[in-house]
């Protein structure tokens, strides 16, 4: 039997997750200014959270993704937890 391999979050769909729950294009944000001034709040970062651990992506921590809210920053966090990457840091 192979254990189950949990899902990869490319940094374009860890991008068009945050649209989606910003409700804003992916063209739209800019991964390199604070979320929270693109309109992220502790809700909409928890949501994401949840939906990531359920995607596979075990060991994600909220305070982790509420410290630095740049979207290239929670991109290199998740590409580090996949094995992918070291989180930035």
């Amino acid at each position: 039997m192979n254990p189950r391999t949990p899902i990869i979050l490319s940094a374009e769909q860890v991008a068009a997750d945050v649209a989606d729950v910003l409700f804003a294009e992916v063209a739209d944000l800019d991964g390199e200014s604070d979320l929270r001034d693109q309109g992220m709040d502790s809700v909409r970062v928890m949501e994401l959270v949840e939906k990531w651990r359920g995607d596979g992506i075990e060991g994600l921590d909220y305070v982790v993704l509420a410290e630095d809210q740049r979207l290239a920053r929670w991109a290199a966090v998740l590409a580090g937890l996949q094995g992918v990457g070291e989180p930035a840091g």
